[in-house]
């Protein structure tokens, strides 16, 4: 029997038996395991973990190492240029990423931004910046917990203890823990070096790639005042 064939009997068996439990019959037990036979399969319409929110590579030792942001779906490592993957922050108690780099001076060291920057329906929230100095195995805590939202990091190549986060904040709502942190401890401690307002966070960092004293900020106003139309404003 093919495949859409069974399907097809799986799913008139089941339409029979749910007709016959509405009509109330007596005679008829309808249960769990009336249907224990029936496996589930996806049908959307969409899954959730599935947006990838951040990306990094390096080659490392002559191979390829990769590292993947899931929207909400934490953080997953490749060491074969992305033929199998696996999870590296399940232990976490926070699975929403935004942003991940690895150290330009160092391939061991990763930093991961929780909480994804896509303001939309199913955004997820975020608990603030870790970092791994093992590639990946264990992750320290390194503050900015109420950013929730944070979609870039920047490792200065020249000096791996100067860092840049880029945060968003609250999606909805105005808090103070966003804009752009600067670190020159390796992340110890945290300076806000652009800040606009309780409504505005930074969203994007890049470095001149000629000179990383120099650095372009996105930022984003991600509430919205009763007087607009409701779309965002930059």
């Amino acid at each position: 029997m093919n495949k859409l064939l069974a399907r097809s009997l799986v799913f008139t068996i089941f339409a029979g038996l749910m007709s016959v439990a509405r009509l109330g019959a007596q005679d008829v037990k309808f249960d769990s395991d009336s249907i224990s036979g029936l496996g589930a399969r996806n049908i959307g319409a969409a899954v959730m973990s599935g947006r990838i929110a951040a990306l990094a590579a390096v080659h490392d030792k002559d191979r390829l190492t990769v590292y993947v942001g899931s929207a909400s779906g934490g953080v997953w490592k490749s060491v074969n240029g992305g033929t199998t993957f696996k999870p590296v922050f399940d232990k976490q108690p926070v699975q929403s990423i935004g942003a991940v780099t690895i150290d330009p001076t160092n391939p061991k060291v990763v930093w991961v931004g929780t909480g994804e920057t896509w303001a939309r329906n199913s955004v997820s929230v975020g608990d603030g910046i870790y970092k791994s100095t093992d590639a990946g195995r264990t992750w320290q805590h390194l503050g900015l917990r109420d950013a929730e939202q944070i979609g870039s990091i920047l490792v200065d190549p020249k000096d791996a203890n100067r860092v840049f986060v880029g945060a968003l904040g609250h999606p909805y709502g105005p808090n103070t823990e966003r804009g752009v942190y600067r670190s020159l401890d390796g992340g110890q401690t945290w300076q806000k070096v652009l800040y606009k307002d309780d409504n505005t966070g930074a969203i994007d960092l890049v470095f001149d790639p000629r000179n990383s004293q120099v650095i372009f900020a996105d930022m984003w106003a991600s509430r919205r005042p009763p007087w607009t139309n409701g779309n965002s404003f930059d």
